[in-house]
Parts: structure tokens; C-alpha cells; sequence
């Protein structure tokens, strides 16, 4: 059984997602003020870094397969203090754009790897346990970095930020660089580019696999648009500080780390299909619940947190459920599972998120449409494996 120290480390490393999505979060009406941004571009300073994650994840799972865990997950923790010396740096828009995509880039090796170690170390039988229990910690960033970087970019301006990301990220590489040992131990194998590309498709052609991974994209999706529909609304329409959106923020992470709770002490024996189906109901539930609220005019911080708190909470419920049993299903290949179920995640997630900054407007209607109609995708996805269970019955 791995070390306590070990396991820290791992969660710790879960940490540098959200260091490059949240931390962001409240600097985006600032970075949108000094380059005078419109809506859509400055919601493209957001989304280009999940995008770039989630197609980084696709090469961290294969490469780690290939040469080892280790080698590939320290490479993608000094891409990510490299990139957030660029953004602290960053006197242009491009310059800001590109120190985003190389931090990003970066992060995606601890949000694939992580999953792809504990597979390693844990075994399958533990892997829904330790996937809630690293995800638990995980909500400590949305915790800090929303926080953090409000009170930061007040006094400092957004740039500290992207400090703050790189001193810390700094401590979690040195930890990993001590403690993280090797786990492939099965036999690593050369692919060629069509073997590779067979490698990504193969698991999309089950459709519980491809299910289960896009319940967790589109729920994300869900997560994006409000997460960066309310820093502009605080902001502008509320008149709120950044360092009181952290603080309402809080409501998001408290919301996943109940779910999480949730799924770690009942998730082993209620199962994984009623656990992803109930949180993608309860979903489903919260967002028609702040719909009904937002179009009736009532927008105050607590329309706003109070149903964005059901909802991650929903996310919690379901999504370790989701991934573990996304990656039982390819146990030839772990490491590239778990990058194609990261990738969808953080791909669907920023495509909702950009869609959403394509048509936003004053009112609020664009994301009550947005966060209405990916809902429901969430809730047909995580109807799907039961329908299959009953079907083979």
C-alpha cells in the first residue's frame, strides 16, 4: 500500500488544474479592461487554456503508457511553471495568450496522470475511493485560487495571480520530484501514429465509455458557462469586487466537496450507474431551479451561488463514479483512457464555456439557453448505461 506522503503528493498535484482555470476566473473583467476586449475575446483568454488542457491530455495518457509515468508528469510540471513566468510577464495580448496555453498545457499531466498513478498504485478495486477522495482535495483549489486571486488582483492587479501560481506550483513540482515514484511497470509498447490514432478511437466505439465521459464533459460544460457568466455579472452588472467573487465562489467548491463526500461514503453500495444518473437528475434539477429565478428577474449572488452550489454538488455525486468506470472499461490502456475521459471533460467544458461568451449579452437569457440545453445532454448521457443495463437483462 502507498505511503501517506505519497498520497499527499497526488493530491497536491491535483492542484495545478485548478491553479490554471480558477485562479483566472476573477482577473478576466481586468484583463478584458486593459486590452478593451469584447466579450467573446476576453471569454477566449478563459477557454484557450482549458482547450489547450484537454488536448494535452490526449498526449499525457499516451506517453505515460509509452515511457512511464514519472518522466512524462514531471515534463508537464515545468511546462506549467514556464508557463505562468509568461503570463505574470506578459505586456500584450499575445503574450498573455500564449503564457495561458503553455501554463495549461502543463496542468493537463496532473489532471491525467494523477488518475493514471492511482490506477497504478490503488488497483481497480480502490480506484472509485481514491478518484473521490483526490477529487475531495481537488475542490481545495477552486477553494484558494478564486479566493486568493481576487484579493491578489485587487491589490496587485491580475498579474499576481499568475505569481501566485508559480511560487505554488513551484512547492508541488519539488514534492513530486521527491515522492512520486515510478508505477507503469507493464510492458511499454512503440505505436505508430495509426496505432496511436486506433488507440483514441477504440474506446469511443463502447458506448457506456463514451457515455460516462461525456456526462462528465457536459456537466462541465454547465459548470464553465455560470462559473464565467457570473464573474462578469458580479462585476459589472452587480458592481462586486473580485475579492468578494472569491469569497461567493467558495459556495462552488463546498457545493463539489459535499458531492464528493456523498459519492466516497455510498457511491461502493449504491453502484455506479444510479450514482451517475442521480447526480446528472440532480443536475438537471438545479439548473431549472436558477433559470426560473434568473428570468424572473431575481439576480442577486445568491441566484447566483445558491443553485451553482447544487450543481457542483451534482458534479460530485457523479463524477468520480463516471470516471472510474470509464477507465475499467479500457484496462488495456489506462493512461490513454484516462486522457480521452479528461479531454472530453475539459474539451466539452470549453466549447460550452466559448459558445456561451459567443452569444452573451446584458440579459441573461444566452445562459439560461446555454446552461438549459447542456443539461439536458448531462441528463441523456447519464440515462444511457442504465438503458443499456435493462436492455441486456
Amino acid at each position: 500500500m502507498p505511503s501517506r506522503l505519497f498520497a499527499l503528493c497526488l493530491a497536491a498535484i491535483v492542484l495545478i488544474g485548478p491553479l490554471s482555470v480558477h485562479l483566472f476566473l476573477p482577473a478576466i473583467p481586468a484583463v478584458k479592461a486593459e486590452f478593451a476586449l469584447t466579450d467573446a475575446m476576453a471569454q477566449l483568454t478563459f477557454t484557450i487554456g482549458i482547450l489547450a488542457m484537454s488536448l494535452s491530455t490526449l498526449v499525457y495518457g499516451t506517453l505515460a503508457d509509452r515511457y512511464g509515468r514519472r518522466p512524462v508528469l514531471m515534463s508537464g510540471l515545468v511546462l506549467f511553471l514556464v508557463g505562468s513566468a509568461i503570463a505574470a510577464t506578459t505586456v500584450s495580448l499575445p503574450m498573455l495568450m500564449l503564457g495561458r496555453i503553455v501554463q495549461c498545457v502543463g496542468a493537463g499531466c496532473g489532471t491525467t496522470l494523477v488518475r493514471t498513478i492511482a490506477r497504478d498504485a490503488y488497483g481497480q478495486a480502490q480506484l472509485a475511493k481514491a478518484i473521490a477522495y483526490l477529487t475531495m482535495f481537488y475542490t481545495l483549489g477552486p477553494m484558494i485560487s478564486p479566493l486568493m486571486g481576487g484579493f491578489l488582483i485587487d491589490l496587485y492587479g491580475w498579474r499576481a495571480a499568475f505569481v501566485f501560481a508559480m511560487v505554488l506550483g513551484a512547492v508541488i513540482t519539488a514534492g513530486a520530484w521527491w515522492m512520486v515514484h515510478e508505477t507503469h511497470t507493464g510492458a511499454r509498447r512503440k505505436l505508430d501514429g495509426v496505432g496511436i490514432l486506433r488507440s483514441y478511437i477504440e474506446p469511443f466505439r463502447n458506448a457506456r465509455f463514451a457515455a460516462y465521459v461525456a456526462q462528465s464533459g457536459f456537466s462541465s460544460g454547465v459548470f464553465f458557462a455560470l462559473t464565467a457568466a457570473v464573474a462578469v455579472i458580479m462585476k459589472e452588472q452587480l458592481g462586486r469586487s473580485s475579492a468578494e467573487y472569491g469569497m461567493y465562489f467558495l459556495a462552488f467548491p463546498f457545493g463539489f466537496l459535499t458531492g464528493n463526500i456523498i459519492s466516497s461514503r455510498i457511491g461502493g453500495r449504491v453502484g455506479i450507474e444510479r450514482m451517475v444518473l442521480a447526480g446528472s437528475t440532480m443536475l438537471m434539477v438545479a439548473v431549472i431551479l436558477q433559470s426560473s429565478l434568473l428570468l424572473a428577474g431575481v439576480i442577486t449572488p445568491l441566484t447566483l451561488f445558491g443553485p451553482g452550489f447544487l450543481i457542483t454538488m451534482a458534479q460530485g455525486i457523479a463524477l468520480p463514479s463516471a470516471q472510474s468506470a470509464a477507465i475499467a472499461l479500457v484496462p488495456s490502456s489506462v493512461g490513454t483512457a484516462a486522457g480521452l475521459g479528461v479531454f472530453t471533460q475539459m474539451f466539452l467544458g470549453a466549447l460550452t464555456a466559448q459558445i456561451y461568451g459567443m452569444v452573451a449579452t446584458t440579459s441573461v437569457v444566452p445562459l439560461v439557453v446555454v446552461m438549459m440545453t447542456t443539461s439536458a445532454l448531462v441528463l441523456v448521457c447519464g440515462l444511457v448505461p442504465t438503458w443499456l443495463s435493462s436492455r441486456s437483462r
